[in-house]
This record gives structure tokens, C-alpha cells and sequence, in this order.
């Protein structure tokens, strides 16, 4: 069993907005493409990230549960009956009605913990302290009134300033959805020095097209997105 503990760390806060119903994950972790394992979302069921030594299929398990109508708490106790290695896991999940369950098991590295909040887990393992799941969260409760996805990218830089996590980071990645089939924001910085910042630098990048994308699903006769720019006097 000493495999288990080897020293893994991430930082991670999922959430819902209550305006809209989005629902998104953002998280940042010491190892690359972090985006390829820790963040699972769907329209109208709910956001999951499991991490630590995780198992991704608890993530695609956890959305199947949340299909069957089971709300966060009682995907969580399915999901711990179903792993033998749950205590080398940390697990949260938001489901569509803001409803929250986090655990984290005792094999996670110091300093771990989470926090559930109004439609948010906060989490991290291995972390400098406790304040970064605190700044998380902190952020995210001062910012209702803007969109998910920039509060989640607000909340994970202050994780990151707030002392992020031992070794520092590798990877980060924001994963949002907003009803629409697909996923309105899934952007990864892989293998980078500082990703939480190419993360923003790819996110202020991202977001003036959000509604040029949205639109063009609809109607593809708008054009490139260069054309759309001008017609927007931007």
C-alpha cells in the first residue's frame, strides 16, 4: 500500500450559478493535463472533480448516478461504496440544484481539506495551508452577480496567490457548462511554469468569443469570427 502515499497535489473549486444554472469546474494541480482527469461536468446533472490519487471513473460514475436522480450526498455515499481506494481520493460535487458533497480521504496529503458553500466545493491536498481552499472559497461567495466562469477563474488565482500548493503547480484547466449540449468553456494549460496564469491568458482570449460561438451554432451564416468582431463595434 505505500504506493498511495506518494505526494499528489491540487487545488480545485467546483460550483453552480444560481442566475444562470451553469455549472463548472476549475482546478490546478503539480502534474500535466490536469483537465484530462479531475474536471467532469454535464448540462442539467451537475459538476464532479475527484483528485488526489484519483480514479477518473469516478467522475464518469458520478454523472451517471446524478442521471438516475440521486442528489450530491447520496452520489458521494454510492461512489465510496464502489471504491476500495477512497481514502487515497478527494471527491466534490455540485448537482443541478446547488446541492454539495465533498470528502477527503485520509491517505491525501497535508494540508487537504474542503469546504462546501452556497453551490461550491472548495479542495485542495498537499497544500501550503488551509488558506487556499479558504481564498477559494472567499472569492467565489463575494461574486454572485458575475458569470461562473469568471468567478471560478478568479477563485483559482486566489488559491494559487494565496500559496497554492507544495512543489508548485504544472497544469490548470476551467471546464464550464450552460445548457447548451456542449461545453461553453473547456481550456487547459498543459505543461506550463505557471499555468494558472496561461490559463487567464487563454480565458481573456476565450471569452469576448463566448457569444460569437454560441450564435454561430444556431446560425451559421455569421461568418468568421473576425467579420463578427467589427459588426460588434469592439
Amino acid at each position: 500500500m505505500s504506493h498511495l502515499l506518494i505526494d499528489f497535489n491540487t487545488f480545485t473549486i467546483l460550483g453552480r450559478c444560481n442566475r444562470t444554472g451553469a455549472l463548472g469546474v476549475v482546478t490546478a494541480t503539480g502534474e500535466m493535463a490536469v483537465g484530462s482527469r479531475v474536471p467532469f461536468v454535464q448540462d442539467n446533472l451537475g459538476a464532479i472533480a475527484t483528485q488526489a490519487l484519483t480514479d477518473p471513473r469516478l467522475g464518469t460514475m458520478g454523472l451517471e448516478l446524478l442521471s438516475e436522480g440521486k442528489n450530491s450526498s447520496e452520489v458521494l455515499d454510492a461512489l465510496i461504496g464502489l471504491d476500495p481506494h477512497i481514502e487515497a481520493r478527494q471527491v466534490g460535487i455540485v448537482d443541478s440544484n446547488g446541492n454539495t458533497a465533498a470528502r477527503t480521504g485520509a491517505k491525501n496529503s497535508d494540508w487537504k481539506g474542503h469546504k462546501c458553500g452556497n453551490g461550491y466545493v472548495s479542495m485542495g491536498n498537499r497544500l501550503t495551508s488551509n488558506m487556499v481552499v479558504d481564498a477559494m472559497a472567499e472569492v467565489f461567495e463575494a461574486t454572485p452577480d458575475i458569470d461562473l466562469w469568471e468567478r471560478l477563474m478568479r477563485a483559482i488565482e486566489a488559491g494559487r496567490d494565496a500559496g497554492g500548493q507544495h512543489g508548485g503547480q504544472r497544469s490548470a484547466a476551467i471546464y464550464i457548462c450552460e445548457d447548451l449540449g456542449y461545453p461553453l468553456v473547456d481550456l487547459r494549460a498543459d505543461d506550463y511554469d505557471e499555468p494558472v496564469t496561461e490559463l487567464r491568458r487563454l480565458f481573456d482570449l476565450y471569452v469576448p468569443r463566448i457569444p460569437y460561438y454560441r450564435r454561430r451554432a444556431a446560425d451559421p451564416t455569421i461568418g468568421p469570427f473576425s467579420e463578427w468582431l467589427k459588426l460588434q463595434d469592439l
